[in-house]
């Protein structure tokens, strides 16, 4: 009888330890799931639920630097800048290499008038992401005319259209506002 029992509790424990491994790979796909979700509301202009789903997705797991992004567009788009660039640098923290996180922080600094910290995002993202580096130039070409600087506007203006000519129109914008 024993013998039987042992094998009875041992049987147990591998589907218990089973059972808890599957349950702690279900909370990143749980979290990507509400990141897919916060995505989804965001397109949509449903900001608030947004926020919501993110902040779950970041309660399940809280490494998943994409989901302080999401969130940190939608509170962009809330006009709540402090918080975007909280949860943009949260997830810089998490993710370094996430070009378009520095160069959606710049803006948010930008419309803070934090010109120098927009400028160093900037320049982070033409560092680190060739396929982004034209924004990057682009961008900081925006906050060097929002700064009156028209020389080093129209220098970072010509440079990325150098890179990407189809960034032209968006471009022209940038030297009518100086």
């Amino acid at each position: 009888m024993n013998r039987i029992c042992f094998f009875c509790l041992l049987g147990l424990t591998v589907l218990v330890c089973g059972f808890l491994a599957s349950c702690a790979g279900s909370a990143e796909n749980t979290a990507k799931w509400h990141l897919n979700k916060g995505k989804e509301l965001v397109t949509q202009g449903q900001y608030d639920d947004a926020i919501m789903e993110c902040t779950r997705a970041t309660e399940l797991d809280p490494n998943l630097a994409k989901a302080y992004f999401l969130r940190g567009a939608a509170y962009y788009y809330k006009t709540q800048y402090d918080s975007a660039i909280t949860d943009y640098s949260k997830a810089i923290e998490l993710n370094p290499d996430l070009g378009e996180v520095y160069l959606n922080r710049a803006i948010a600094y930008c419309v803070k008038k934090q010109y120098a910290l927009a400028i160093a995002d900037c320049n982070k993202v033409i560092e680190i992401d060739s396929s982004m580096r034209a924004l990057g130039y682009l961008y900081r070409g925006y906050v060097h005319a929002r700064e009156g600087q028209r020389d080093l506007a129209t220098a970072d203006r010509d440079r990325a259209i150098q890179i990407d000519p189809s960034l032209v129109y968006s471009a022209m914008s940038v030297i009518y506002r100086i």
